[in-house]
């Protein structure tokens, strides 16, 4: 049995779908769990509490912790530590092994690629909050109190996926005839991990008894797009004109004052004005299972927004 914790997410969606299509028991947890054909079970739990994440995990030989928390590095820092702290302990009393879905905010600004080795550098107080999380987790299976692993994914988008940086700023303005926004530069790489191919990875590395007590980066295409390019392919995957505005520091800081999101993302805005470059060479070495190339993701993402 797999327990997803914190299904209802982009990832946590397509990750149901492929225990659905291969027949595997898995039960849905979330403090806003919705139905869905498969499942064994779904509960409506919340994982800050201790005897609640117990029995999120109960009767799982795997677990799946994929939730997603407003964001805000407030709720970050006060909810994370709990959740974390408290899904541990579960995994622990009924040996339940657990895989963290994780970002890779913890490695703060990195030149050249990002990958199972960088050091923890945060530079932003959500980035802090990360390390601090997966720190907790590491020490605890290289104590050997416990099997589990990290699955990092780099910005992720793909159908569906409405969180997706790519979805909210260049798939969903341009289906409705708007227009996509680029943070900082529109001319830098950038990579992005399409959901399919996460979800797909989750299960390979939880099936493979090799993988745990690891940290993988899920398979992400490499040589990434610039900006441009990447609103240039996605308004030619929905026959629209590729209008898109270049969004910089100050009209963020503005943006900042009237919306907390756009507050939040600011912080984070380093991201976006060097290269991102995502290496996922180590699971692609072992399990040769390369990323679904760029072209094929925003298709597949396009027809998605015209169905």
């Amino acid at each position: 049995m797999f327990a997803v914790l914190g299904a209802g997410g982009a990832l946590s969606d397509e990750l149901v779908k492929q225990l659905s299509a291969r027949k595997l028991p898995f039960q849905l947890v979330s403090r806003h769990a919705h139905a869905f054909q498969g499942a064994a079970e779904v509960t409506h739990l919340d994982l800050t509490d201790k005897e609640q994440a117990l029995l999120a995990v109960k009767g799982a030989s795997v677990a799946f912790l994929l939730v997603g928390l407003k964001y805000s590095h407030k709720v970050w820092e006060e909810m994370w530590p709990k959740i974390m702290a408290n899904t541990i302990e579960a995994c622990k009393r009924t040996g339940t092994r657990l895989i963290f879905f994780d970002n890779v905010y913890m490695y703060g600004r990195v030149k050249g690629p990002m990958t199972e080795v960088s050091p923890f550098a945060p530079c932003s107080r959500k980035g802090e909050i990360r390390a601090g999380i997966a720190e907790q987790l590491m020490k605890e299976w290289k104590s050997g109190n416990l099997t589990a692993m990290i699955a990092r994914s780099a910005d992720f988008y793909g159908p569906h996926a409405k969180n997706g940086i790519p979805n909210t700023l260049v798939f969903d303005p341009l289906s409705k005839g708007g227009t996509a926004s680029c943070l900082m530069d529109d001319a830098t790489p950038h990579s992005y991990t399409y959901t399919p191919d996460a979800a797909r990875a989750l299960l390979t590395l939880a099936d493979s008894e090799a993988a745990w007590n690891q940290t993988w980066h899920l398979p992400t295409a490499a040589n990434p797009l610039t900006g441009k390019e990447f609103i240039e392919q996605a308004a030619e995957a929905l026959k629209v004109k590729p209008r898109y505005r270049v969004l910089g520091r100050p009209m963020l800081m503005v943006a900042g004052w009237f919306n907390p999101v756009v507050r939040e993302v600011y912080e984070m805005l380093y991201q976006n004005d060097s290269p991102y470059l995502f290496d996922s060479s180590k699971y692609v070495g072992v399990f040769g299972e390369p990323g679904t190339p760029y072209a094929e993701g925003i298709r597949a993402t396009a027809e998605s927004y015209r169905t």
